[in-house]
């Protein structure tokens, strides 16, 4: 495991030392407060809820953003126990104030892509890649920020993946998501 935190140590210095730019740092902050609390992702399934036409993608996403959230917040998190960057990394310096909780898996990019890749999967493409689209963004923003590493937002999406298949083949009947 000791190669895994070298590759994230080193990934984050990267992005920190060559990507961040300071006329950007409010961009990527606002980018990362879309998936504050869900807010933006609840607000898009509970917009879908109010369509019959998109009331089963609207449930799916609820269903799922809910399973993601509870396995990441109250079983993983606590499991896995991984201080954030800055705790173990000097060199680091978040641009947000850093979460109290712990930084695997990470919850923003947990939420959004519970949400994202159940429009992709039940939407049409023109709605669910901008979805997943954004939610790589948000994804991204976390590390740009210095609040996670690139391996919490990979257990992010991965945990995401799961929740959603659940949630789409439960509300669906449809297994495959892509």
């Amino acid at each position: 495991m000791d190669w895994i935190q070298a590759a994230d140590e080193a990934v984050l210095l990267f992005i920190q030392e060559y990507i961040r730019v300071d006329v950007l740092n409010g961009f990527w902050k606002a980018v990362t407060f879309l998936a504050d609390k869900g807010w933006f992702w609840l607000g898009v399934s509970f917009l879908l809820l109010l369509f019959k036409r998109t009331r089963a993608v609207g449930a799916a996403s609820l269903v799922s953003i809910a399973i993601c959230f509870c396995i990441t917040n109250l079983v993983l998190k606590g499991c896995v126990a991984r201080p954030r960057p800055d705790a173990v990394m000097d060199a680091i310096v978040p641009l947000i104030r850093t979460p109290r909780d712990y930084s695997f898996p990470s919850g923003h990019t947990t939420v959004s892509f519970a949400g994202a890749l159940v429009c992709y999967r039940m939407l049409p493409r023109r709605y669910g890649i901008p979805a997943l689209v954004l939610a790589g963004v948000i994804g991204f923003s976390r590390l740009y920020l210095g609040v996670h590493f690139p391996s919490d937002v990979l257990g992010g999406f991965l945990v995401a993946l799961a929740g959603s298949w659940v949630s789409v083949k439960v509300l669906a009947g449809k297994a495959d998501v892509q």
